[in-house]
C-alpha cells in the first residue's frame, strides 16, 4: 500500500521505487551515502505519512549529503529482515553498501537532525525507547 505522500517521493522527487531485491543492491552497489525509507503500511501507520513529508526536509537540512530511495511493499520484509530493522517507518543509512545506522519510528525535528548527524559522522546513538545502539550495527548490504 502507498498514499499521495510516499509517490510525491518518486514521482515528484525522482527517487527511485527499490520493488526487487536485485534493485536494492544495485542501488546500493553505487558509492557513497544513501538512505533507504521502509514507510510500513500508511493505512495502518499513521506516521508513516509523517516521515514521508520529514525526509525531504532532512536531505535539504544535509545539502543532499545521501540520496534516497522507497522500498517497496513487495521487498519491504526481506529489507527490515537485511537490515535488522523491524519499527516502521524507519530510515535506514548506509555507505558505499555497509550499513552505518537507523531511525526507527518519527521523531521531533531536532532528534532527527542529532541522530543523522551522528550516524553519517560515526557517532551512534542510544534508541531512547530501547536502550540498544540500535544507530550502529555494522553489517554490510551485499
Amino acid at each position: 500500500m502507498s498514499s499521495p505522500l510516499i509517490d510525491r517521493l518518486t514521482d515528484e522527487l525522482g527517487w527511485p521505487r527499490l520493488d526487487s531485491l536485485a534493485a536494492l543492491e544495485t542501488h546500493l552497489a553505487s558509492l557513497g551515502d544513501h538512505c533507504l525509507f521502509i514507510p510500513g503500511d500508511p493505512a495502518k501507520n499513521l506516521e508513516t505519512n509523517d516521515a514521508a513529508v520529514v525526509l525531504p526536509e532532512l536531505v535539504r537540512a544535509f545539502q543532499g549529503r545521501f540520496d534516497c530511495a522507497v522500498i517497496a511493499p513487495s521487498i519491504e520484509e526481506k529489507a527490515r529482515t537485511q537490515f535488522d530493522c523491524w519499527p516502521t517507518p524507519s530510515l535506514i543509512f548506509l555507505r558505499d553498501g555497509t550499513l552505518l545506522g537507523s531511525i526507527p519510528r518519527v521523531r521531533d525535528w531536532a532528534d532527527y537532525l542529532t541522530r543523522t548527524s551522528a550516524i553519517l559522522n560515526g557517532h551512534p546513538q542510544p534508541d531512547a525507547d530501547s536502550g540498544v545502539m540500535a544507530d550502529a550495527a555494522p553489517a554490510t548490504a551485499h
